[in-house]
């Protein structure tokens, strides 16, 4: 059997299984080649240039075993293989954390070509802060973004912090990156130039309708409580205290903007443009969360 007929076959496989994508890989199709490709120890660009070769039944069986766990198992792809893909750069996952998949990566890349962030940072941004940081994915990207920055990156999981470890110096990033536990903002230092965060935020309707992918991640990680909120209104309440006058703070919430608007309607927010949309990640700046928080206060 040739390699493309392999992937198409087993394309087929996950989607008469009725597996749930979302974890690196939108789609049947490339969920395959990545599972059967990561099977035969190939990179995930060999398939342009293999596509007609010819594999042994052994090749074969070792890719049909992969894929019937990933379809026994429902574990997202990446814990199988243990590496997912975030803006091209590549991080150690396990089941100690979320898999990575903010569309705060995209606006750190764009950075670096003065992209949508850009135009909220001033030449003094030098202390960031990676709150959740989760397998430390963004903290990593912050840190190849703004090569003068130094990156805190804080989780409440001491095992999220392990995995997120690997990763810093999988990069060899040490020296740039401190990684810290902390309940939220509770135990951080700062002052930061800009803090980002990709908080849990599934309100309870949705975490209960959850695919079985995602109930394999840690609930501590995604869940927001009722209305998705719990978490972002003592981030909104805490930052202020922790950003520099011309900091800003940019949270993604997902598919919660409308439990947003009904929970903060008296926010200055600045919606920032994403491959989702414009409704995923907003931005605040310390102003308007010092405004904000007065005018909850009365």
């Amino acid at each position: 059997m040739k390699l493309i007929d392999l992937i198409t076959a087993q394309s087929a496989r996950l989607k008469q299984a009725g597996v749930s994508f979302g974890h690196g890989t939108t789609n049947a199709f490339d969920e395959a080649a990545w599972l059967v490709l990561f099977s035969l120890g190939l990179p995930l660009d060999a398939l342009e240039e293999r596509a007609q070769r010819e594999l042994p039944a052994d090749d074969q069986a070792k890719a049909e075993a992969l894929v019937t766990k990933r379809i026994e198992t429902r574990q997202p792809a990446a814990y199988l293989t243990k590496e997912a893909w975030l803006q091209n750069v590549p991080f150690y996952v396990d089941e100690r954390t979320i898999v990575p998949r903010s569309f705060i990566a995209e606006l750190l890349a764009d950075a670096e070509g003065d992209g949508t962030l850009d135009a909220w940072l001033t030449d003094h941004t030098t202390h960031v802060l990676d709150l959740c940081t989760g397998n430390g994915s963004l903290a990593v990207i912050a840190a190849m973004a703004f090569p003068e920055v130094q990156v805190d990156a804080a989780d409440l999981s001491q095992d999220a912090l392990d995995v997120a470890r690997i990763n810093v110096d999988k990069h060899k990033l040490g020296t740039r990156i401190r990684l810290m536990q902390s309940d939220l903002l509770n135990a951080v230092r700062g002052p930061y130039d800009l803090i980002l965060c990709n908080p849990p935020y599934v309100n309870s309707a949705s975490m209960a309708a959850l695919p079985a992918e995602y109930r394999a991640e840690p609930t501590l990680a995604l869940a927001g409580g009722d209305d998705g909120m719990d978490l972002v209104r003592r981030i909104l309440r805490d930052a202020p205290a922790h950003l520099n006058a011309d900091g800003v703070l940019v949270l993604e919430i997902g598919n919660e903007r409308w439990n947003f608007e009904r929970a903060f309607p008296r926010a200055e927010v600045a919606w920032l443009p994403t491959s989702a949309g414009d409704d995923e990640v907003l931005l605040m700046t310390r102003e308007a969360l010092v405004k904000l928080a007065r005018t909850t206060e009365t």
